[in-house]
C-alpha cells in the first residue's frame, strides 16, 4: 500500500497517510496534529530499479572512470566505494576495510600481504 506524505499548512508538521490508489482520489487528509484539513502533498524522493548490467555499464562509463588513477590509492578507494554503493548491497566487511585502508592511502601491495585470504580475489 502506498504512503504519502502531507505538511500541514497551519502548524507545519509532516504526517504520513496509507491509502490504496482508489481511496487517494477521494481522501480528505487531516492533521493528526491539528486537526486541519490545510494540508498540501510532499512529494518524496523517487527510486528507480536498475538492473544489474545497467548499473555495471553506467560504473565503466568513460566520465564514471575519468577521476580514476591506478596508481593512487586513495583514487582506487573512492571508485570502489562509488562501486559499492551503486551495487546497493552490502559487500562485507572485507570489502569496507580495504576500501577504508586505500582511501586512507594504504597501497594494495600493503593490505594483500596483511590480508593473504585476498589474494586471488577481485578486491584488490
Amino acid at each position: 500500500m502506498p504512503d504519502y506524505v502531507y505538511i500541514c499548512n497551519d502548524c507545519q508538521r509532516p504526517s504520513r497517510f496509507f491509502y490504496t490508489f482508489t481511496e487517494y482520489d477521494t481522501a480528505v487528509p487531516v492533521c493528526p496534529h491539528c486537526h486541519s484539513v490545510n494540508l498540501r502533498r510532499r512529494i518524496g524522493r523517487v527510486a528507480v530499479a536498475k538492473s544489474d548490467d545497467t548499473r555495471m555499464d553506467s560504473m565503466l562509463d568513460d566520465s564514471a572512470l575519468s577521476g580514476l588513477d591506478e596508481d593512487d590509492p586513495k583514487s582506487i578507494g573512492r571508485f570502489m566505494r562509488k562501486m559499492g554503493r551503486e551495487m546497493g548491497e552490502d559487500l562485507g566487511d572485507e570489502f569496507s576495510e580495504v576500501v577504508d585502508r586505500l582511501e586512507s592511502g594504504e597501497s594494495p601491495d600493503s593490505i594483500e600481504e596483511s590480508m593473504p585470504e585476498l589474494a586471488g580475489s577481485d578486491l584488490l
